[in-house]
């Protein structure tokens, strides 16, 4: 019985605090992924908003599609006076 007495001190004694250290790290460690995780989330809001442009390239590459042939042409045409 005394036996029973000194397990449940060490019990105690040695294995709780070590639970708590290592409980306590485990926290930290959310913690700080939850910062990380709340920061991506906010970066990656702010890029979002910047993409509101996107669909004007596709104009943009038709507008240039458009004054390539034109150039072509107005080469031509000085080609032809020359």
């Amino acid at each position: 019985m005394g036996l029973l007495w000194v397990a449940d001190a060490v019990l105690l004694v040695v294995v709780a605090p070590l639970l708590l250290l290592f409980a306590g790290r485990v926290v930290r460690h959310l913690w700080a992924i939850s910062k990380l995780a709340d920061s991506t989330l906010e970066h990656g809001l702010a890029l979002s908003g910047q993409l509101n442009g996107v669909p004007k390239l596709l104009e943009t590459k038709q507008l240039t599609g458009a004054a390539r042939q034109l150039v072509g042409r107005y080469g031509a045409a000085l080609v032809a006076l020359l």
